[in-house]
């Protein structure tokens, strides 16, 4: 059992559907990242998604890329990333923390070494967004056996015939991205994502998370209604990347989580 794992299963004795709050690493410097995350569980996230930046973010929109290239600027590498998780830790050892990102720093530090290191930083999971199913042994398969759990996406074109490879070896929870394109592109509706979280649920028991073009706490409580919770990463980012005070950021998050709650 995982700390991700743990959150589910008290989310489920309650009642109550998770809200999972994505952040980019050292945006736009570090101590100010390290701020809005520890701030994060007091505004109600259950799951931090914590970005680890890198140059080539080819699945992110102008948010997402424009906060990594932020933080590359400040300085802010993987293993900046990782001191934050082992940080972020000090004080709260029960959130989860999942690192998202691409394959290309992993790889470059060497799996090894870096499974070893995101656990002993407080790691819990893992969303690597460029690495398919295919190539499940380069880093899904050694990520499980070190007891972090590795996140897959699924979106509106992955059909019923790809859906059983996507969900082998998946564990946490399952990302479904609400819509086709990249992130912070348009509004996820319900009415779309109920069906395909249905369709998703068929197959694996694990929970839905759904994410990608939420925006607001309505839209953050109807999407939960429908799934196991909810996700938000641009809408937030996109208020760290226009210098709002940090304070201004976490009653934001505030909102979204409060929506997803409601749920």
């Amino acid at each position: 059992m995982t700390r991700i794992d743990d959150k589910f299963a008290a989310l489920r004795a309650e009642g109550k559907k998770a809200f999972v709050a994505y952040l980019m690493a050292g945006d736009p410097d570090a101590a100010t990242s390290m701020e809005v995350m520890k701030g994060l569980p007091r505004a109600g996230v259950d799951i931090i998604e914590l970005g680890v930046p890198f140059t080539d973010p080819m699945a992110d929109g102008p948010t997402i890329q424009l906060a990594g290239q932020r933080a590359l600027e400040g300085g802010m590498t993987l293993q900046k990333t990782l001191d934050m998780a082992a940080e972020f830790r000090k004080g709260d050892d029960t959130t989860p923390i999942v690192l998202m990102g691409y394959y290309n720093p992993i790889y470059n530090r060497g799996v090894a070494r870096f499974l070893e290191d995101a656990k002993a930083a407080g790691v819990d999971g893992l969303i690597v967004v460029d690495l398919p199913p295919e190539e499940d042994d380069e880093l899904c398969i050694p990520a499980q056996k070190a007891g972090l759990n590795f996140i897959r996406l699924a979106t509106p074109t992955t059909d019923d015939k790809r859906l059983p490879k996507v969900l082998t070896n998946t564990s946490g929870f399952v990302y479904y991205v609400s819509i086709t394109g990249i992130t912070g592109s348009a509004e996820a509706e319900a009415a779309d994502v109920g069906p395909e979280v249905a369709r998703i649920k068929a197959q694996t028991n694990l929970p839905i998370i759904v994410g990608f073009g939420i925006k607001t706490p309505e839209r953050s409580e109807a999407i939960a209604k429908v799934a196991d919770g909810s996700v938000v990463g641009s809408a937030i980012v996109d208020l760290i990347g226009k210098g709002k005070p940090v304070a201004e950021v976490l009653d934001f998050v505030k909102g979204l989580a409060d929506g997803a709650h409601r749920a």
